[in-house]
């Protein structure tokens, strides 16, 4: 099963604590921030993303691969996520208690016992599958404190137009070496819009790229859509977990 399954292109920046040291983070940065994380917090949404990772091969040239997802959410502890990139299609379906991972390309699929909220969840996968889901942030019960989550300054650089909507660009860094930039809509829900991650320790100063569109907020997606059923001719496999 390609390791690449909702991988989808970045290591997630969630990591589940209350930022520090932030005072030197603009009231506007911040205010725009907050804002983004009350229009998120509702119990369910969608939304599309567009992505592009950076990455350094071998022989040290920069190299991208892109995805395109369909998310679904419902907190606490509902999500289905749709991909389809270069390295083919991938599925995550995570119905509260069982987590599935469906390679289409290959048809076979992984199916573990999971409980608990999407960011244990997020969590727990990462540790235990090795796969990671960007823009995780954001689907946190509180995503404004874990996009903060180890910020120590924030700035407002300026207002563009993003699919004819004025958006506030952000910037924040986040020790070591990490920059993030953050474009919100210019209004009183502040939806995220685009986020540019750079890496700047790292060999290339690789970056990661998401464009977010077609937001849908305050959804009730029913138990069903995230329910997995194998399709005809679909193969179990067992899941390589890491050994602690």
């Amino acid at each position: 099963m390609k390791r690449e399954l909702v991988i989808l292109l970045a290591a997630s920046i969630i990591s589940g604590g209350i930022a520090h040291a932030q005072d030197k983070i603009s009231d506007a940065a911040n205010n725009a921030v907050q804002t983004m994380g009350k229009s998120l917090a509702v119990e369910g949404f969608s939304f599309k993303n567009h992505t592009i990772r950076e990455y350094i091969d071998s022989t040290g040239r920069p190299l991208h691969i892109v995805h395109d997802a369909n998310v679904v959410v419902r907190r606490p502890d509902r999500l289905l996520v749709d991909v389809a990139g270069d390295d083919g299609q991938s599925k995550l379906d995570y119905d509260g208690k069982i987590l599935v991972l469906y390679d289409p390309d290959a048809k076979k699929y992984i199916s573990v016992p999971f409980s608990g909220s999407l960011e244990d969840m997020l969590k727990q996968m990462s540790e235990r599958l090795n796969v990671d889901f960007p823009l995780a942030d954001f689907l946190t019960a509180s995503p404004d404190k874990a996009f903060l989550t180890g910020v120590t300054s924030g700035s407002d650089i300026n207002t563009v137009t993003i699919d004819g909507v004025q958006c506030q660009h952000l910037l924040f860094e986040q020790p070591p070496g990490i920059e993030l930039e953050l474009w919100v809509e210019k209004n009183d829900r502040a939806i995220p819009r685009r986020l540019i991650v750079t890496y700047r320790s790292l060999p290339g100063e690789p970056r990661f790229i998401a464009e977010m569109s077609d937001w849908k907020l305050g959804l009730n997606p029913s138990d069903a859509e995230f329910t997995f059923t194998p399709p005809a001719g679909a193969t179990k496999v067992e899941p390589k977990e890491n050994v602690k």
